[in-house]
């Protein structure tokens, strides 16, 4: 590519027409989402009937898809653009950098980007795999860098020897794979902001309300992702999402707005919970994007105690991997994200389809109640159970109903093996202090019968013990 990309020229012709549209109106809904190949041509004419439109459909998120993305729990959060190449943060060391330094990577970094190892139909199926129930990419992060087929700049990922449309790929694995798939997107964008002459920040003058020409580029590309990829499950805009949300629902009304419409805390957990559908973003390492060496990153125990905590407060966890400069993820990520993959094989019943019961925490246990039942899940976290050791527990936030019944989750409690004489039942007694459980642990996950990972406990018919 050219340097510079014609974008003076480009984009002063897109604030003129902006202002002749009147900004820009509505945005006529083209879907079908029968045709996921479907290619839809974006122009500037928008029917100014959906700009009129001020329907309540139009200005929230449909309810019963709230409810269906609180049962999901889980998602995978893929930070992958040009700067993997670099080792950088995604995006980020743009402020403050050297103006030849920010040329240079967008003049010249698209042309090194070959990424020969990408794969989005492995990444999806580890996703799938592993009881991740979406996957939400980055389309374009604060970088300005398309990762999709785009007719607004020619900053994207076809002007690089990759040349796929990544994002026609995640869209397509996570159908493949059964999951839900999301578009992460940023209103804020250091290239457009960079080819104005503007200094790079997250101040009101780098906003789009602020800048007609910026609102109307966002607007075209936003048009181009909810338009020519199919049904899309959730959008993430992390910057202003003024109108561009409102744009998402009018093209796919059940699409959901995450951030931008609902609480999405950020390497911080809540202490208590949040009312409605909420959603944790949170890193396996200390960065959102591949950092090569002097990352320290999470043990699987340490994510599915947070992924516990969580869902105990009615949350999602939507958990960050990173495509290193070959398209590949580090093994680091592979592994940690199979070791919480084995987990909720065992478990996942008391982390998918659950609320928050009465109770999140007691000393030691964390609480989830299923959505359809009186099912309580009581989560032992305290310390490591070992295989074929009886145990006794005391539940203090339980009561036990005349038909309770309580099970170890992911096992039959019909069989030890090797060990067929042994008496492995569990038993249960209401007393005043509590409900007491007597259990055994006979199932075993690693060869080695050790599990340092939390045991479940399933309460049928429980109730709340009175204070």
């Amino acid at each position: 590519m050219k340097p510079h990309y014609l974008c003076h020229l480009v984009l002063r012709t897109f604030s003129l027409s902006f202002i002749g549209l009147g900004f820009f109106g509505g945005l006529t809904p083209r879907l079908h989402s029968s045709d996921t190949n479907t290619k839809v041509t974006v122009d500037v004419t928008i029917d100014p009937k959906i700009a009129a439109k001020k329907t309540k459909e139009t200005d929230k998120n449909d309810p019963a898809r709230l409810e269906w993305f609180r049962d999901q729990a889980i998602g995978m959060f893929v930070h992958w653009s040009l700067d993997s190449q670099h080792g950088t943060v995604i995006s980020h060391w743009m402020c403050g950098a050297e103006k030849k330094i920010i040329d240079r990577f967008i003049n010249d970094s698209p042309k090194t980007f070959v990424a020969r190892d990408f794969d989005a139909d492995d990444i999806a199926r580890l996703a799938s795999v592993c009881g991740l129930k979406y996957l939400v990419f980055t389309a374009k992060h604060h970088n300005g860098f398309c990762m999709f087929r785009t007719e607004t700049t020619p900053f994207n990922v076809m002007n690089t020897p990759l040349a796929k449309d990544v994002t026609k790929d995640f869209a397509d694995a996570c159908r493949k794979w059964h999951i839900g798939f999301g578009i992460y997107f940023s209103p804020i964008d250091f290239y457009w902001c960079h080819t104005q002459g503007r200094d790079l920040h997250f101040l009101a003058g780098n906003v789009p309300l602020k800048n007609p020409g910026l609102m109307y580029y966002n607007r075209r590309q936003v048009k181009e992702l909810f338009s020519n990829y199919g049904p899309v499950d959730m959008a993430f805009f992390d910057g202003p999402p003024e109108r561009l949300k409102d744009d998402v629902w009018a093209m796919q009304p059940s699409c959901l707005v995450t951030r931008g419409a609902m609480e999405t805390p950020e390497q911080n957990m809540p202490s208590k919970p949040i009312e409605g559908a909420w959603e944790a973003c949170f890193t396996m390492s200390e960065s959102w994007s591949y950092k090569p060496t002097n990352d320290v990153y999470k043990t699987g125990r340490r994510l599915i105690d947070m992924l516990i905590e969580i869902r105990a407060r009615g949350g999602n966890l939507l958990l960050n991997v990173s495509p290193d400069d070959r398209g590949r993820l580090p093994f680091e990520q592979e592994r940690i994200i199979q070791e919480l993959g084995t987990w909720l094989f065992f478990n996942g019943e008391a982390i998918y389809r659950v609320r928050p019961w009465s109770t999140q925490k007691e000393e030691g246990v964390w609480y989830t109640k299923s959505r359809d039942s009186n099912t309580v899940y009581a989560f032992l976290t305290g310390s490591e159970w070992k295989y074929g050791e009886r145990r006794e527990i005391v539940l203090k936030s339980v009561k036990a109903s005349p038909s309770t019944k309580v099970e170890i989750v992911g096992q039959s409690g019909k069989v030890f093996e090797h060990h067929p004489e042994a008496d492995i039942a569990t038993r249960w007694e209401q007393k005043p202090d509590g409900l007491h459980v007597s259990a055994i642990v006979c199932y075993r996950p690693y060869d080695n019968r050790k599990w340092p990972n939390p045991i479940v406990l399933r309460i049928s018919d429980a109730e709340p013990a009175s204070r």
